[in-house]
């Protein structure tokens, strides 16, 4: 039975069972949601083709799934691109199919066209400019093995619309052979032997736990290996949830916005082990001196990251989680505990503190954040948008689980966390969802109050609310002399009448002594929710 291409879309996203998908139409994808009309598979109307590259991108690190979103040519695709290259940096595996003109039309010009294989080429695992109908099945089961298997990341697939037009003898491949494309899950063993011998003999070793070690679910075995030879774990900012907050090896967050502990630790290690990270400038600014201090054990699926920023002493390729299964039985503990009690008497020396007043005119953001984090709950997940929100989130929000922190690492992408949001709560109905943000940071993407209202979707909504662009206030702080370019946002709208005019609950707050009973009231039932609080724009982040 012949159908066409565009029915074809939907059945294979159906054989890979794709339950939900975001998206936004238009002229040149109409095909394929006509197509859809007649599916059961679930869509998420957003309000702005980014929100949905950001839903997917929720939505598959809440679930563990590929995420999926869709877009018309032109504006529609070029809309996705920063969702895309979000979910590239942070390896996130999602595949977006867009509509293109038709095949005879492209590179005329015409309406609505852009080149968005070209445009998308440096930040997806793949894509594919889709010429022949016949082919259609066999890229979209390549697509989502190249999302989900090895460093996962986005696809994308374009589709003209006369190719959605098209009919065809659909047959969807059980499997593809995808030439040179073989990803290497096990690691060495040679190197795993010798990741042992180090651990052995060094005296002042470190793990540093990446995004790669959630990605992998390696999260008991990373607990169990800092365990058995009493190595302190600091994490970058995607690793955070690869170990419980409250473990006493958890260190916190490194990094130019980190804890102080975290960067004693790997600054004065003799043996620094990296998992699943691609050692970021913000992470390890000074990479080139630590590898000169110490011996570098790189742990790492892709094996461009390995040696990228770093010169590993021992590089291994493989997955976190296959390779501590097989370190496990031979790694034996070395003599650590002159280091491990050095290191606590410099994590009691130097702990995350902060002093704040009960009825002070600000809210202070670290203890607003403590506060929640023991409110909510273990079954919530936060979002958090970019900016000094997000490194008071990662701070001083205590995350014990994995994939219950999500937000932009590599792109750093403001108007993240609210899009983001709606893939978690449509991914996990469950779990109670809640989104930090800041007032500038939210504006970037608030339009998807209407996604959240459409769909019914109890997404709690926090903003750190100081009138301004915070983080780059606070660099032109630091750097510029207080010369404040840009960074005032003093007509911001009543964001509590934004909240009832798409009918939720909200309120302000700008005392301290508010925080525990406005989060009471926050959190009492699963409907949307604004909590406002106003903070004082010299609060820094450092």
């Amino acid at each position: 039975m012949k159908i066409t291409g565009a029915q074809a879309i939907i059945k294979a996203l159906e054989k890979e069972n794709v339950n939900v998908i975001f998206g936004y139409p238009g002229a040149a994808i109409c095909p394929f949601y006509n197509a859809l009309y007649d599916s059961k598979i679930t869509h998420i109307l957003t309000r702005h083709e980014q929100g949905a590259a950001h839903a997917a991108s929720g939505f598959s690190r809440a679930t563990g799934k590929t995420g999926v979103c869709v877009a018309t040519s032109g504006p529609g695709a070029t809309n996705l691109i920063t969702g895309i290259a979000t979910a590239y940096m942070d390896s996130i595996p999602m595949v977006a199919i867009t509509g293109q003109v038709s095949t005879e039309l492209i590179g005329k010009d015409v309406f609505q066209e852009a080149d968005i294989t070209g445009a998308t080429a440096p930040f997806c695992k793949n894509n594919y400019l889709v010429k022949d109908v016949k082919s259609l099945p066999r890229i979209i089961k390549e697509a989502f093995i190249l999302a989900g298997s090895g460093r996962p990341g986005p696809v994308l697939i374009d589709v003209p619309v006369d190719v959605q037009n098209r009919e065809f003898n659909f047959e969807y491949p059980e499997t593809v052979d995808i030439r040179g494309y073989k990803p290497n899950y096990k690691g060495h063993p040679v190197q795993i032997k010798k990741i042992a011998e180090a651990v052995k003999k060094e005296k002042a070793p470190v793990i540093c736990a990446g995004g790669g070690v959630v990605n992998s679910k390696a999260t008991s075995e990373l607990v169990k290996f800092a365990e058995t030879c009493n190595i302190p774990v600091v994490t970058t900012l995607m690793g955070i949830g690869s170990m419980p907050c409250d473990h006493e090896l958890n260190l916190g967050m490194l990094g130019s916005h980190g804890v102080y502990t975290a960067n004693y630790a790997v600054h004065n290690a003799d043996l620094v082990i990296i998992m699943g990270a691609r050692v970021g400038d913000r992470a390890m600014g000074t990479a080139s001196k630590i590898a000169e201090r110490a011996e570098i054990i790189h742990i790492d699926i892709d094996p461009a990251e390995i040696g990228k920023n770093i010169a590993a002493t021992i590089p291994v390729v493989g997955d976190v989680k296959m390779i501590l299964d097989e370190l496990l039985p031979i790694v034996q503990k070395g003599d650590v505990d002159k280091w491990t009690q050095t290191i606590k008497k410099i994590k009691a020396e130097h702990p995350l503190k902060y002093t704040f007043k009960e009825d002070s005119e600000f809210i202070k953001p670290q203890y607003f954040l403590k506060t929640l984090s023991e409110m909510a709950g273990e079954n919530s997940i936060i979002t958090t948008e970019v900016g000094q929100n997000q490194i008071w989130a990662a701070n001083h929000y205590k995350i014990n689980k994995p994939g219950t922190f999500i937000s932009s690492g590599g792109m750093g992408t403001m108007g993240y966390g609210l899009p983001s949001a709606v893939g978690v709560k449509v991914g996990r109905p469950e779990c109670r969802v809640i989104t930090i943000a800041g007032d500038g940071s939210f504006q970037m993407s608030m339009q998807e109050l209407g996604t959240i209202k459409q769909n019914k979707l109890g997404v709690k909504i926090v903003i750190f609310n100081n009138s301004r662009l915070g983080m780059v206030r606070e660099i032109q702080k630091q750097r510029y002399c207080g010369r404040y370019s840009q960074v005032i946002l003093n007509e911001n709208p009543d964001f509590v009448k934004l909240a009832d005019a798409y009918g939720f609950k909200g309120e302000h707050i700008n005392k301290n002594s508010q925080v525990r009973d406005a989060i009471a009231r926050m959190l009492e039932d699963d409907q949307p929710y604004i909590l406002n609080c106003f903070v004082d724009p010299e609060e820094p982040t450092l």
